[in-house]
């Protein structure tokens, strides 16, 4: 998408203000106060249809009506990673207590509460302008006929559709059954949760959205890459599918997204989170925010919003602010045996490590721990080596920072103005991406006995894995370049920051990525497809979620804090994980709001 035309409707117009916050009570937007020259004359034409769907894209990140905290990031990191194994909170103990006590299962305090009415609020915001642009689109149609012609308001309609299915799929994965709004409910905004069968109408939504977008809705309206087409809501059909566990749905909804050979994986990991223009929204995107960094927004605010406390802190090219630290589970996932394959998959004590992993050519991992963690004395992209000073309280959070969210210093995409402009950057934030798709599939053909398929796609993306790791890079300024060449005397002379995995330049860990033979049953076979999915998806804010609906969460998560406790000091606090986690509780904000002659009609999850 191009996202400088998209952000001057949404803030040169001033548009954006005319959404403004939503909670539980969704607003119609044709019955806003108007804003300084905005008003229904001027809206109601193809121009105000077009920047409304914008805005509806926008929400796919924190706005102005939801950036209260960091529970509207479109990564989904404070619910969907850091409450798993995968990550801890990070940064100190002190610094952001909300998402402190989702990590400790304190999920009905005042401080968690607090995000998780952040996160309602971004859904339904999402819900709303979704909403708001059908509604806009109806009328324009309804009196000024020529104005858009059918199979542009088709193609308006679908991408509306597509986002309100995304918007009411997040709530779901969070909460379970939440009330679904229609572009037609202007009068009723306290609608129960009760007895709503949210996949169906999610699918419904995707299915409708398919058909409006069309034979020529293969590729992006405008050629604007980052709108959703076909493909983007078929591909996101078979997600559904999958958590709904339609395996055999979801085999041949996949199948065709495969088949149509429109998304592919990247050649190489690097491309896929990146700063770098010209890889942005390359054939591995399916959906992604379209973060956006310099378009004149005067304070950054399209940029990273929602990623920008996830950067090392101290006296790191970024200054701030160590939250989001990878796990020592985490980091034992990415150790591989001699075959090349995790050992999380093939040895039973692959977990057992305790010391800290730096650089060591004595270490075999997959390259992508590199690509996905900081990790000391190993070049952090090419910023220099990731050093412990980088760290803001390694007694705390560890000593590992995170990665992919982080641009390229010669990527240009840091923002030049806003708070903290180092941790601002237009690194697009993947919410759905090819790979994600093929181990969905390659589930799918495990939960049905199909090994042979599921093989294929595993080794699949482990092929494309194993192409090439983090090399040399370069020293941020003179000082750490000194101290990168001080380290590693070959990289005086080699910046390349991308090389083969066994290239000799690389004196950090040795690299290996095997292939496995076909998985000999289904047990094995789940847990390979699961293993992958945590290495391939390592911090990105998928793997919480996965846990939850394979059913695994209580013995992992219980596993998890048990070791990890004796490595982390502050997890003995933790609540032991229990039934009522396997739904977030909806918000008490919310609850409160929904009251009807003093009854809620939202009902809150068991257990809270």
């Amino acid at each position: 998408m191009n996202t400088l035309n998209r952000h001057r409707l949404l803030v040169g117009t001033g548009f954006l203000i005319l959404f403004g916050g939503v909670t539980y009570s969704c607003k119609d937007f044709l019955n806003a106060v108007p804003q300084g020259t905005l008003n229904q004359a001027t809206l109601t034409n193809a121009a105000g249809v077009e920047g409304s769907l914008i805005a509806a894209y926008r929400a796919l990140d924190c706005t102005n009506s939801t950036n209260t905290d960091w529970g509207c990031a479109a990564s989904d990191w404070a619910f969907g990673s850091v409450p798993s194994d995968e990550a801890y909170k990070g940064s100190e103990a002190s610094d952001q207590p909300g998402v402190t006590d989702l990590e400790l299962y304190n999920w009905t305090t005042g401080s968690a509460d607090d995000y998780l009415n952040t996160k309602w609020t971004a859904v339904y915001e999402g819900v709303f302008r979704s909403n708001a642009t059908l509604r806009l689109l109806h009328r324009v149609q309804a009196e000024k006929p020529t104005e858009i012609d059918t199979a542009t308001a088709h193609r308006i309609e679908g991408e509306a559709k597509f986002l309100r299915a995304h918007y009411m799929f997040e709530g779901m994965r969070m909460w379970g059954a939440v009330p679904y709004y229609y572009e037609n409910d202007t009068t009723d905004f306290k609608k129960t949760n009760v007895g709503v069968n949210d996949t169906t109408l999610i699918l419904a939504d995707l299915d409708s959205a398919i058909a409006l977008l069309g034979p020529a809705g293969a590729v992006p309206r405008n050629g604007e890459k980052g709108r959703a087409t076909k493909w983007t809501a078929t591909a996101y059909k078979g997600r559904v599918q999958v958590y709904a566990h339609d395996y055999a749905g979801a085999i041949t909804t996949l199948q065709s997204v495969v088949a149509s050979n429109v998304y592919a994986l990247e050649t190489s990991f690097d491309h896929v989170w990146t700063g770098f223009h010209q890889f942005a929204d390359g054939p591995e995107t399916i959906l992604a925010y379209q973060a956006s960094a310099n378009d004149g927004e005067p304070d950054g605010n399209n940029a990273n919003w929602g990623e920008r406390l996830n950067f090392p802190h101290s006296l790191s090219p970024f200054g701030c602010c160590g939250f989001h630290q990878p796990s020592q589970n985490m980091l034992n996932t990415f150790l591989v045996d001699a075959n090349g394959l995790p050992k999380a998959v093939t040895t039973p004590t692959w977990n057992a490590r305790n010391a800290f992993y730096v650089a060591s050519i004595n270490d075999t991992l997959d390259p992508r721990v590199d690509w996905s963690v900081g990790r000391d004395s190993v070049p952090y992209k090419d910023w220099g080596l990731h050093v412990p000073i980088w760290i803001r309280a390694p007694g705390y959070g560890g000593p590992y920072s995170p990665k992919k969210n982080v641009h390229e210093h010669s990527s240009g995409a840091e923002s030049k103005v806003g708070w903290a402009t180092g941790q601002l950057n237009s690194v697009h934030i993947h919410i759905y991406r090819y790979a994600d798709l093929l181990l969905l599939l390659a589930e799918a053909d495990v939960e049905t006995n199909n090994l042979v398929a599921a093989t294929a796609l595993v080794n699949q993306v482990r092929a494309r894995a194993g192409q090439t790791a983090q090399g040399c890079g370069s020293g941020v300024n003179a000082a750490a370049q000194a101290i990168l060449v001080a380290k590693y005397p070959g990289c005086a002379t080699d910046p390349r920051m991308v090389v083969p995995i066994n290239d000799p330049v690389i004196k950090w860990a040795t690299y290996k990525v095997g292939l496995y033979p076909t998985f000999p049953d289904q047990t094995y076979g789940r847990n390979a497809v699961r293993v992958e999915r945590k290495i391939e998806l390592a911090m990105e804010g998928q793997r919480f979620f996965d846990l939850r609906r394979w059913g695994a969460a209580d013995t992992t998560i219980n596993n998890f804090v048990a070791v990890e406790k004796t490595r982390r000091s502050f997890l003995t606090a933790a609540t032991p994980f229990a039934a009522r986690y396997h739904l977030y509780p909806i918000p008490s904000l919310q609850i409160e709001l929904s009251k009807v002659g003093g009854t809620s009609t939202l009902q809150q999850n068991p257990g809270w």
